[in-house]
């Protein structure tokens, strides 16, 4: 592992790849300027699940209020807020920002407890919402550099967070098409893809490195500001002192060659 370690932080201190597995879509985007709220774990929740809350446009600071802190309440973590499912019911979550817009999610909680999470096949392996805070502060520093260059910030989608994860925890260093796409067929994604991927050695400020990696890569920058994308995921994982990063965006009107 040590040699290993070693060529790797020779060859792959910046390695950045990408890949795009779509054919193009021909309509553009209308930017919405309006607050956004979305849930990643989506609705309904289970009484004393958590779940990260995704707000956009980003760059801007949110007060998040709860219709019922009884059966959902909100937790600010860093500069990220969190959902809590308490109690059976139905509630509103709102955000508004300092000059009075405001946006807002409908959340529904049911009674049945979640289940414990399988622990992965390796125990080098991340679960699929594990390092969360490092994956929401990437999109987060991807809508901002979307939005600094003119395109329309992109909300989460569940699919592909889960098919960006499931990559990151194969520790590629370099693409593997057939299995990225079948990674977003198994997740749910229902169109074609484009696709980031960054390897690095260490994990300090990772994801300030991998954001920074494909900005100074034109090829992964120009995915990572396609204006015909419309949604995001992404995933992080840390193993040995090297990080590994995918991104994955969603482009409408285009095939997944490997459905």
């Amino acid at each position: 592992m040590t040699n290993m370690k070693k060529r790797i932080a020779t060859t792959l201190t910046a390695a950045i790849l990408t890949t795009v597995l779509t054919v193009p879509a021909m309509a553009a985007e209308t930017p919405d300027k309006s607050v956004r709220v979305s849930n990643y774990k989506g609705s309904p929740l289970k009484v004393g699940e958590r779940s990260g809350l995704i707000i956009g446009p980003s760059g801007t600071e949110y007060a998040v209020t709860s219709s019922d802190p009884d059966t959902v309440a909100v937790e600010q973590v860093l500069t990220f807020w969190v959902a809590v499912a308490k109690a059976e019911g139905s509630v509103e979550i709102t955000a508004s920002n300092n000059v009075g817009e405001c946006g807002s999610v409908t959340l529904t909680v049911g009674s049945t407890a979640p289940a414990a999470p399988e622990a992965p096949a390796s125990g080098d392996s991340a679960g699929l919402t594990d390092n969360m805070e490092i994956r929401q502060e990437m999109i987060h520093l991807i809508n901002q550099t979307r939005k600094a260059n003119g395109v329309s910030e992109l909300p989460v989608n569940e699919a592909l967070m889960n098919a960006a994860q499931a990559c990151s925890n194969q520790r590629y260093t370099w693409h593997h098409v057939p299995e990225e796409g079948q990674a977003a067929v198994n997740a749910g994604c229902p169109y074609g893809f484009g696709d980031n991927l960054t390897v690095f050695t260490g994990t300090a400020d990772a994801a300030r490195h991998a954001i920074d990696n494909w900005i100074n890569s034109p090829g992964h920058f120009e995915t990572m500001i396609d204006p015909k994308c419309d949604c995001i995921g992404v995933g992080v994982i840390q193993y040995d002192g090297i990080t590994y990063c995918y991104m994955f965006v969603g482009i409408p009107n285009s095939v997944n060659f490997y459905a």
